[in-house]
């Protein structure tokens, strides 16, 4: 049984007799309030909204179609019932009475009993929907909470996974955060770009960027004498070197088999199979050619062969910005998709300010140095 007796309940009546008599049916259960004319009770439900009004129509200046189309234009108000109570029997004025939004009409003279049936069906119906409205509100916010839970327990699935293949591999460190940025940049640069506005959206870039410091992952299944050699590989070397894009994506997707098909994970596998694919077909594990590679791939692509170029590694000292910007263009429909080449030609200069953001060598700082500022 619902508790009504909080409930508030706004009488206006220009007759004082049927103010009394309304007052007195109605006090010992709700708290009641009177006004004698519609400026009045505008000013009362003004200064503390009532949860039901009983509302005459034939009042002097303002009358009571007058205050019903007031609070139903003012949207803290709107949602008040109103109940007409008048000697107007005509089926006109309660049809205008209802296109106005009231609620119910109660014609003069009135019997108490009905008058309190009706008020308290009303005042039953609004405190229902209340409670209705906030196990609603209290339900998006534990949706909304589920959710925050949800994407923190990717984050730091995918720093995990990260930071174990940081430890098998000499080449991550800013490695990891540089091409997540810039994985994140040639994204936002190519969402409105037909060719890749049905893919990419605010949720996938954002799944692809989190995926991102997982492309390497594959290289804690292959051996140190070959990760770690400050020679040239041989060719049998270089066969076991690329198997890591095969042993990244069976354990990504092995993982993301057991939490379901929409697995965040799913990105991540397809980054670390398809990144070494080349536009042109050239590249492995599957000589993939043109749009064949998953977009994911190809954005890591461009991004993983620009930071291995900026980069010192224990076989190579870095090339200067403006160089890998070259290497890149030239090799524009080659290895990489023209489309991803272009943004990035349009971004070079955020790329370098990632770069140096995150640099792990004094040595890598010389070449990243916009030119006009070594001058």
């Amino acid at each position: 049984m619902q508790d009504l007796s909080g409930s508030n309940v706004l009488v206006v009546d220009d007759a004082e007799i049927n103010l009394e008599i309304l007052a007195a049916a109605l006090d010992k259960d709700y708290e009641v309030r009177v006004a004698s004319d519609g400026k009045s009770a505008l000013e009362i439900i003004k200064e503390k909204a009532p949860d039901l009004v009983l509302l005459d129509i034939l009042m002097p200046g303002m009358d009571g179609y007058e205050v019903c189309r007031r609070l139903k234009k003012n949207s803290n108000t709107r949602d008040i019932p109103v109940v007409f109570i008048t000697g107007m029997n005509q089926v006109q004025s309660k049809t205008r009475g209802f296109e106005l939004g009231a609620v119910d009409y109660i014609t003069k003279p009135f019997d108490i009993h009905e008058v309190r049936a009706r008020v308290k069906t009303h005042l039953t119906n609004t405190l229902a929907k209340k409670i209705l409205e906030n196990r609603t509100i209290n339900l998006e916010e534990k949706v909304k909470e589920r959710t925050r839970e949800l994407w923190l327990t990717q984050e730091v699935t995918i720093e995990c996974m990260a930071s174990l293949a940081e430890t098998r591999d000499p080449e991550t460190g800013g490695h990891i955060k540089r091409t997540k940025e810039y994985v994140r940049i040639l994204a936002e640069q190519l969402k409105c770009h037909p060719k890749f506005s049905d893919f990419l959206n605010d949720e996938s870039i954002d799944l692809i960027c989190k995926s991102a410091p997982l492309h390497d992952i594959g290289k804690v299944g292959v051996p140190d004498s070959i990760l770690m050699s400050h020679k040239k590989l041989t060719p049998h070397e270089w066969g076991e070197m690329k198997k890591h894009t095969i042993y990244g994506r069976d354990a990504l997707l092995a993982a993301g088999a057991q939490l379901g098909e929409n697995s965040f994970l799913r990105f991540a596998g397809e980054i670390a199979y398809s990144h070494h694919e080349k536009w042109d077909g050239t590249g492995y594990p599957e000589g993939l050619r043109g749009e064949e590679i998953p977009i994911s791939g190809r954005l890591m692509a461009l991004a993983d062969v620009y930071d291995a170029l900026i980069s010192k590694r224990i076989y190579k000292q870095p090339v200067s910005h403006a160089k890998a910007v070259e290497i890149i263009e030239s090799d524009k429909g080659k290895h990489f998709d023209p489309n991803v080449v272009e943004a990035f030609l349009n971004l070079e200069d955020k790329f370098r300010t990632i770069a140096l953001q995150f640099i792990d060598f004094d040595e890598e700082r010389v070449g990243l140095k916009n030119p006009i500022e070594s001058q």
